[in-house]
């Protein structure tokens, strides 16, 4: 529980610093200023449905709770990110989520195969 708690903390943290950076550096508009303290806190916030995934632990309830607190968390996540980098355009937010989603994907998967154990 421990290590999954951490593993999710450092996710949190890996997927605000590279939305930062792609959003500051990489898509910027002309009106965008941020810094990652106000990624951290706006991103923090889109997290917070995700704390309903304690009901997963009814019977028949786990898939349901993850996929509806998923879909509330990228939208979140979305209106989080055009509000922090001050994006007027809600496509931009959009893409800057799924670039950064990806690639902490690749990540973590990148990680996983390097870090997992040995089958023989």
């Amino acid at each position: 529980m421990v290590l999954q708690s951490a593993v999710s903390l450092i996710s949190w943290a890996a997927w605000a610093l590279l939305t930062y950076q792609i959003g500051v550096r990489l898509m910027p508009e002309a009106e965008t200023r941020s810094d990652v303290g106000e990624l951290l806190r706006t991103i923090g916030f889109a997290a917070a449905p995700g704390m309903l995934r304690i009901f997963g632990v009814v019977p028949g309830a786990a898939a349901p709770a993850f996929v509806i607190t998923a879909i509330w968390m990228l939208a979140a996540m979305i209106v989080a990110v055009r509000q922090a980098l001050d994006y007027k355009s809600t496509a931009r937010a959009l893409a800057v989520c799924i670039v950064g989603w990806a690639l902490a994907i690749g990540i973590a998967f990148g990680l996983g195969l390097v870090f997992s154990p040995t089958v023989s």
